[in-house]
């Protein structure tokens, strides 16, 4: 165990604060602090909201962390920090917090992918990834089907969403029925009390002459809202239940056929779902029953590890580090729009202040960190 490397993942792309320590692919510490109820007032995330509330808990939910996986700041083999894809301005709050807390205690950097990270954080839950792995991520942001031979360098996309991602569909329609934000809970929790085949809702993009692996919800959630119009225009009541139901079970209808598609026309044997809409019982269920009649051995965290968390930073950077990856330099930054293609970014030359590498001693000097900075860094 000592000999796996230790490190802390930083994760800010939306509106959580996750920070996680990772003793190889042993979960220490996984803290999160939401800013979800800032933003339900708005019915979505606020850029801005995000980006002070990351701020404000940086400090504190990494503290947090520390003590709850028992370790120093000192220990640590590396500091992992999703650099992109995600909000610029709530991307840039955990790049500065990684960077400063890097080059204060001399350890190396790795800003990651946040895709990529939520494929790695499988191996907290279920071990190594076997290599390939399919992997299905579905969130507010993202719907996606990759192919991960190596999650540390080699990712490539299949499929992804051409408009709506998944997550989005389930916040519009619950915004349409009056259930609030966030979506994807609260349609779960009234579709389980209502009929899936109550209301023939579109499955986009599953034509012959579609594209295979790419998805649309834009369609489903059109049709959704103007059915919904269409009963309360005629002065009827709308089945909350039944329209969850229904809707729902075409979203994961579609991710589910088309995943299970992906892995047999690659030969992959085991596919990974990751991603907020991941922690969806439903999406759950049926993908459980569609591989397991396909012969493919089904992944899926649990739900608190497929939401957005620092601990999916922590598992990809300790990958890094346990497989020799190069760290990122000191002028790494966000990029909101980072391909999935760079599983993290690697430096030109990286130095570090101290030269640390997978040690723990902790007789190094820190003569480049200011006196007045060495209280709230260490502690």
């Amino acid at each position: 165990m000592a000999d796996e490397p230790l490190v802390l993942g930083i994760e800010t792309s939306c509106d959580e604060t996750g920070v996680g320590i990772v003793r190889g692919t042993t979960l220490l510490a996984d803290a999160v602090a939401s800013s979800v109820e800032e933003h339900a007032r708005f019915g979505g995330v606020v850029p801005e909201v995000a980006s002070r509330a990351h701020l404000e808990a940086m400090v504190p939910t990494i503290q947090r962390a520390l003590k709850d996986a028992g370790v120093s700041a000192r220990d640590l083999d590396g500091i992992a920090v999703t650099a992109g894809p995600g909000l610029a301005g709530a991307l840039l709050v955990g790049v500065s917090a990684a960077k400063t807390y890097a080059y204060a205690l001399g350890k190396p950097l790795y800003g990651v992918n946040h895709l990529a990270s939520h494929i790695c954080v499988d191996q907290l839950e279920h071990g190594p990834l076997p290599e390939p792995t399919m992997a299905l991520l579905v969130s507010g942001g993202h719907s996606s089907l990759l192919l991960s031979s190596d999650i540390t360098s080699d990712v490539r996309p299949l499929g992804a969403t051409i408009d709506d991602a998944a997550g989005e569909a389930f916040d519009k329609i619950a915004r349409v029925l009056n259930l609030g934000f966030p979506g994807g809970p609260v349609i779960d929790r009234y579709a389980r009390e209502g009929d899936p085949a109550a209301i023939a809702f579109p499955r986009g993009l599953t034509g012959p002459r579609d594209a295979a692996y790419d998805f649309s919800f834009s369609g489903l959630k059109t049709a959704v809202a103007r059915w919904i119009e269409a009963k309360r225009a005629a002065g009827e009541e709308v089945p909350v239940r039944d329209v969850s139901a229904s809707f729902q079970e075409a979203v994961v209808d579609v991710l589910t056929r088309k995943a299970v598609r992906a892995c047999k026309d690659e030969g992959v044997e085991h596919l990974m779902i990751g991603g907020g809409v991941a922690a969806n019982s439903r999406l759950r269920a049926l993908a459980q029953e569609r591989c397991e009649r396909a012969g493919i051995q089904l992944r899926v965290p649990r739900p608190k590890l497929c939401t957005d968390n620092g601990a999916m930073v922590a598992a990809l950077g300790a990958e890094m580090v346990a497989r020799g990856r190069a760290a990122s330099d000191w002028d790494l930054s966000a990029d909101s729009s980072m391909p999935v293609t760079d599983p993290h970014v690697p430096g030109r030359s990286h130095s570090l202040p101290q030269s640390h590498s997978h040690s723990h001693s902790h007789s190094h000097s820190h003569d480049h960190v200011h006196e007045v900075g060495k209280g709230n860094l260490y502690s």
